[in-house]
């Protein structure tokens, strides 16, 4: 049975008239006749009864629409779930990998508010560990976090945010007395990762890694303690400054990048006007 074979009837054993059912459909009324006469012919079997005055389910007709109403209910609801979800709803979820990086991306956000001014923008928290987690488990629509990202199941998209590069350190550390850093010296210490994510220096000396932390606050309290360092983007010193951590320019540092990140599946039209709005402010 064609989809608007199953409609007809449906509307028909429903309405249980064919002027009716055909002025719903947008059909004629021959068409609503034809399509009951080929589905009788099709089951072997009246699906009607047809008077001059009435129309009625027989009990085949009956079992029939019991049968497949639900089921074409489930599809109708289906299809119109995955159109919803093409066009995008009126809510769009941004995960951020480091939270502070929401206000440092206002034009973006307020470009793509006055675009699209019926559209809520909800921001979450990514985790620490694991900031995929919440585009994997379709908790949010796309990501900011840092790049490069090479994931099979992702889409990369535009950057937003470019930064300098600073490592935190103890107040007491030795670096302090010099000023600034270079990447030669990362090898001088353990590394805890976060916006650094080589082994080697740019000279291939090894960089020890540091054991895996959970949060960013656990990350800030270790440094604090002298167990390691840690490069980080340059919006940390106005918003993570602590009395017993320094940050440290990283003067031959590469920049470090913040950049869209979305399922390639989950792709809709909402992250793709919130990704032009990301390039407008980039070009403008």
């Amino acid at each position: 049975m064609e989809r608007r074979d199953i409609e007809i009837f449906l509307a028909l054993a429903e309405e249980l008239h064919f002027s009716r059912t055909a002025e719903r459909l947008h059909v004629s009324q021959a068409r609503v006749s034809q399509t009951v006469r080929q589905l009788e012919r099709r089951i072997g079997a009246p699906l009607f009864e047809r008077t001059s005055r009435r129309v009625a389910l027989t009990p085949i007709g009956r079992r029939l629409r019991d049968d497949i109403a639900p089921a074409y209910q489930r599809i109708v609801e289906g299809v119109e779930r995955a159109i919803a979800a093409g066009r995008g709803t009126g809510l769009l979820r941004i995960g951020f990998a480091a939270p502070a990086v929401a206000d440092l991306i206002t034009d973006v956000l307020d470009r793509y508010r006055s675009r699209h001014p019926d559209s809520e923008v909800r921001v979450r928290e990514a985790a620490f560990v694991d900031p995929f987690a919440l585009l994997r488990e379709d908790e949010v629509d796309v990501l900011v976090t840092l790049f490069p990202v090479d994931e099979p199941d992702l889409t990369a998209g535009p950057a937003v945010l470019r930064e300098p590069m600073v490592l935190a350190v103890a107040d007491t550390h030795p670096f302090t007395r010099q000023g600034h850093v270079t990447m030669e010296d990362l090898a001088r210490d353990t590394v805890f990762r976060a916006a650094y994510w080589r082994d080697t220096t740019p000279s291939g000396r090894p960089i020890e890694r540091g054991r895996t932390l959970t949060t960013f606050q656990e990350l800030m309290t270790v440094i604090a303690n002298g167990e390691g360092v840690c490069p980080l983007g340059a919006h940390a010193i106005g918003y993570f400054s602590r009395p017993r951590v320094t940050f440290l320019p990283l003067r031959d540092a590469p920049e470090i990048v913040w950049g869209l990140v979305w399922r390639t599946a989950g792709e809709t039209s909402r992250v793709r006007e919130l990704a032009a709005a990301a390039l407008t402010s980039n070009h403008g």
